[in-house]
């Protein structure tokens, strides 16, 4: 196994790894890894629905998304992440990620990370990016952190959803899916539980609003923090190459959807490890 950093702020490549022979001690080599870094591709990953979701497992246990109709056949712990079509309808979220984003962050327990493996890739387009949100905090003025030390902020789906809805991108959330995602609580400063580091826990995507602030004060706070937590000399773009799986911590970073031209396929599936209740700095 070798393990090299792809970025100075995050992200790194592990290459001779094969998931489906994984001894505990490479695991262990790749968690400490993911946990350094953030962002971890493993190359060259010819395996099976069924071997993702055994790797992803050892990392917790697995989230079933929300949207049903876009899980794997016989493999629900599995999303779609695709712009393919069968009989006119798509068969995955077609703009999966199009926004800055921390997977799952409007759950009491947001996802811990995410395993995406490239199943189909177009010719053109089709990046992702990533921002380190430990680095985004760093940068902030003292003054900034020390507002933000102890404030909470309310993470929505149904906040994303309904502007997708009135974009006319995604079709209404059903009551039921509503129901099954109201908003939740989160510190607006998270303390990684493996690291200590601090990050910023607010996203453009699901963010709809600090607490206990005039809505004034918030808009202008949010203002700021969005603006860190996509700065581009804290991103790393990824540009995928064939059978790549990349993993990444949720509690560290935020990643964006580039896009592809809608005529060439682009197909992944995505695995997601459940977390525990973020803690800030209050709470330390």
């Amino acid at each position: 196994m070798h393990i090299a950093p792809l970025h100075p702020l995050l992200a790194a490549e592990a290459t001779d790894v094969d998931l489906a022979a994984l001894d505990d001690a490479s695991f262990e080599a790749l968690k400490t890894a993911f946990e350094t870094h953030s962002v971890l591709v493993l190359r060259d990953q010819q395996i099976s629905p069924a071997v993702q979701i055994a790797f992803s497992r050892r990392l917790g246990e697995l989230e079933i998304h929300v949207l049903s109709q876009f899980l794997l056949p016989g493999a629900p712990e599995i999303l779609l992440v695709s712009n393919e079509k069968r009989d006119g309808k798509n068969i995955g979220l077609a703009d999966a990620g199009h926004y800055w984003h921390s997977d799952l962050s409007y759950l009491a327990e947001p996802s811990l990370g995410s395993a995406l493996h490239a199943q189909i890739l177009p010719r053109d387009g089709g990046d992702t990016l990533f921002a380190s949100q430990h680095a985004a905090y760093d940068g902030l003025p003292e003054a900034i952190k020390t507002q933000i030390a102890h404030l909470e902020a309310e993470h929505s789906y149904a906040f994303r959803m309904d502007i997708l809805t009135a974009s006319g991108t995604r079709a209404p959330l059903t009551e039921a899916q509503r129901a099954a995602v109201p908003p939740v609580v989160h510190p607006v400063v998270r303390v990684h539980p493996a690291t200590g580091r601090r990050a910023l826990f607010v996203s453009e995507g699901f963010t709809s609003r600090i607490l206990g602030v005039s809505e004034e004060e918030s808009r202008r706070l949010l203002d700021i923090l969005f603006a860190a937590t996509k700065a581009s000399e804290v991103t790393y773009r990824h540009q995928w190459q064939p059978h790549d799986m990349v993993l990444w911590d949720n509690r560290a970073v935020q990643h964006l959807a580039t896009g592809c031209p809608p005529d060439q396929a682009r197909t992944l599936y995505r695995t997601t490890i459940r977390g525990d209740r973020p803690v800030g700095p209050a709470a330390i």
